[in-house]
């Protein structure tokens, strides 16, 4: 049985296919269509999906997409009764949804010929973010949370999942929510495109929780593990706000009031200077959401005792806070995968009706490889028609057959200071590039961030890199040990090792790693390996293969941001192209 999982008509579009319980493909629109978190339909994903399953759409019997219009629609017509939202705001709403075409209007647009014969299932928003969770964790019983911003209705559900079933036991309805309070406040900060709330987190350990009291008055704990907004301090509750998601980049107008600058004063323009207040109103922000965050799973694992929790949502997305979870309450097992935001929703909604449909669970994601791969021929073919591109870069290529080699001559070269794009595999799922997409650089060196940031990446200082970590290695360098291979939580890092990998240490001690595992990516274990023997560090600094722009997806990009940027080393697959002055 062939079942579609589609994320659309919203940011970060996306698909994956599962095929008798066991993913098979998914990736997300923004890849293919070259445009952060792309919203609209995402014909490309499907197509790349029923490609690699080596199907047609006639061969599909399910598609299941991450909403559901009947979801919540009672609390619906009672909230636009009770509380007379702007006539505008109720229109608008009303348009969008009778504008937009159904999901077999657009698959028959996106696939002339092709007929679709299966069926189309809605699955409830936060219950697709508990299944992506929760169905491809290890646990076969555990808590289940998922918190973003809006969804149906929601911002946020909790319960258990056991075996099969998830039991939804807990929302928060809107207007309230945790993902627009962080939203809000990044826009506050002076960072306002969507998606840009990882900015706030980056910069919040440079500050001090000076304002946790006036955030106290934004966000109301309650006692059943929940939260609510005070809403002088929002306008996405009464008035029409600027909501752009249909084929492009998404954009949200200002959620925030003028209350909000009464209360912490001046909103930051976003060209302003960040100053030291900034900082602090971040690191408040940060303090904030950790504390309901904290108040939630507290309340979760007092009402029943388990060990496990797996973790959903936007906010999903809070490696700071994730990394805390085993510190902050009981829980002795975290599971957050590697698209924890709403491209997950298309894996969530897939499961949920595999399981809803009486199929077992026998899937586990131990790792994100499910994107496009690209064989050394194709590779050879691309840099041979480029030719007269790399010669006019002095660049000369040459194809190492013999992995090892391949794999400490790369490591040499990191070690030397140099930057190198590394381009190998099946493209990561999620966000992080996670060793198949990404920039490797030195963590010894204290300089490395600013020769990264001059050579390709050009982003805020504040912004820390990350360490890929032979997971071997993990408790001899981190203060906790557990497996993190999708990049999702944040650790601190162990006193005496710190001053030896400066360029992956955050201001606050801590790092964002990535366990890398030879059963999962043998080669990037290889790698590493062979820099630990060269060093005695068994990490890499890694950042992803981009240069603003989504992660790349085909050797092509890889290759035009190697030539636009001032990388020292490319390796793709096999093929080592390196610039004539760069020793390798």
């Amino acid at each position: 049985m062939n079942i579609l999982g589609i994320n659309a008509f919203h940011g970060d579009s996306s698909a994956c296919l599962i095929r008798d319980g066991k993913l098979v493909a998914a990736a997300e629109e923004e890849r293919f269509r070259r445009i952060k978190h792309w919203a609209g339909f995402p014909s490309e994903s499907i197509r790349y999906c029923l490609a690699e399953a080596g199907i047609t759409l006639a061969d599909v019997a399910h598609v299941a997409i991450n909403q559901d219009s009947r979801a919540s629609l009672g609390r619906k017509i009672l909230y636009t009764l009770t509380n007379l939202p702007s006539p505008a705001l109720v229109l608008d709403r009303l348009r969008n949804k009778s504008k937009r075409d159904s999901p077999q209007t657009h698959l028959a647009k996106a696939f002339p010929g092709q007929a679709f014969n299966g069926q189309v299932h809605s699955v409830e928003h936060h219950l697709a973010h508990l299944s992506s969770a929760f169905h491809v964790s290890p646990f076969d019983e555990a808590v289940a949370v998922s918190v973003d911003g809006f969804g149906d209705f929601s911002s946020a559900a909790w319960g258990v999942g056991r075996g099969t079933d998830i039991e939804v036991e807990g929302r928060v309805h809107f207007p309230h929510s945790l993902g627009i309070f962080y939203q809000a406040l990044t826009q506050y900060v002076g960072f306002p495109h969507y998606g840009d709330e990882y900015k706030v987190m980056g910069l919040a350990p440079y500050g001090e929780p000076k304002y946790l009291e006036q955030m106290r008055q934004i966000v109301l704990l309650q006692p059943d593990g929940g939260f609510r907004l005070n809403l002088k301090y929002f306008r996405h509750h009464r008035e029409k706000i600027a909501y752009e998601w249909e084929n492009g980049i998404p954009a949200v107008g200002t959620l925030f009031s003028s209350a909000l600058p009464e209360l912490l004063g001046p909103a930051r323009g976003k060209d302003d200077p960040l100053e030291q207040k900034h900082k602090d109103i971040a690191r408040s922000v940060q303090a904030m959401y950790e504390e309901a965050f904290f108040h939630l799973l507290n309340t979760l694992h007092d009402r029943h005792k388990l060990d496990a929790v797996t973790v959903a949502g936007g906010c999903g997305m809070n490696s700071v806070a994730n990394g805390k979870i085993a510190l902050k309450t009981p829980f002795k097992q975290v599971y957050v995968q590697s698209a924890a935001g709403d491209a997950g929703g298309a894996i969530g909604a897939a499961y949920s009706v595999w399981h809803q449909l009486g199929g077992a669970r026998s899937f586990v994601m131990d790792h994100a490889y499910w994107g496009p791969s690209f064989g050394n021929e194709q590779i050879g073919e691309l840099l041979a028609a480029r030719q007269s591109d790399l010669a006019g870069q002095s660049c000369t290529v040459e194809r190492i057959a013999d992995e090892a080699d391949l794999c400490r001559r790369t490591a040499a070269a990191i070690a030397r200071g140099q930057v190198i794009g590394w381009f190998q595999g099946r493209l990561e799922w999620g966000p992080r590039a996670l060793g198949n997409r990404s920039i490797l650089g030195d963590p010894r060196r204290a300089d490395m961030k600013d020769i990264l940031n001059l050579k390709i990446k050009r982003r805020e200082s504040f912004r820390p890199f990350a360490p890929s970590v032979l997971r071997e290695a993990v408790p001899e360098w981190f203060e906790q040990d557990a497996e993190v291979p999708f990049m999702m939580q944040v650790f601190q890092i162990r006193e005496a090792q710190s001053p030896q990998i400066p360029a992956v240490t955050h201001v606050d001690g801590s790092g964002r790693l990535q366990t890398v595992s030879a059963a999962t990516n043998p080669r990037y274990h290889n790698l590493i390996e062979a820099f630990r023997e060269q060093t005695g560090v068994p990490m890499v600094l890694n950042t992803s293969f981009n240069e603003n722009e989504p992660v790349v997806c085909r050797p092509e990009e890889a290759l035009d941001c190697f030539l636009r940027t001032k990388m020292d080393v490319l390796v793709l697959g096999d093929w080592l192209v390196k610039r004539e002055a760069t020793r390798f």
